[in-house]
């Protein structure tokens, strides 16, 4: 049975309306009525509101309808890997900011009489920096492939 014939099935079983399914689930009619002619699919946090409202379990609702099985899967993957490429994309640009605070500091030491030092010895800022931007580079490049084979 699909996910839309199971929904109907129980709202029926329950003596509720369309529209009193969509009430307790904070949804429109609109969508109850998609959901069970198969125009489209809920999301995962209304498939847990479904299956706490019908006392059936999640695994019961996904495994009748393999097109939600799928939906659910990439919605999850959709939410995890742009969160991955922000953080990347965040410490990529840390580490240009610390470039540039470098760049400033050696102009400023070349042109001026001033004589900055840059703190915690030249490993740091030579290596570290370097490490953090091109490793960040990476990453993100690597969750961005990864995101669109899936």
């Amino acid at each position: 049975m699909i996910f839309g014939q199971r929904l109907k099935k129980e709202r029926i079983n329950k003596g509720w309306s369309q529209e009193e399914l969509a009430q307790k689930l904070f949804v429109s009619r609109q969508s109850v009525s998609k959901w069970e002619n198969g125009q489209n699919y809920p999301s995962i946090e209304i498939i847990i509101k479904i299956s706490d409202l019908f006392k059936v379990t999640i695994d019961e609702l996904l495994r009748s309808d393999e097109e939600l099985t799928e939906k659910v899967i990439k919605d999850s993957k959709q939410l995890a890997y742009p969160k991955l490429k922000f953080m990347f994309d965040v410490l990529f640009l840390i580490g240009v900011i610390f470039w540039v605070i470098k760049m400033v500091i050696i102009i400023l030491n070349k042109f001026t009489a001033l004589d900055f030092t840059f703190y915690n010895g030249w490993f740091l800022w030579n290596f570290g920096v370097l490490i953090l931007t091109v490793g960040a580079a990476i990453g993100s490049s690597i969750v961005k492939e990864k995101y669109k084979e899936d």
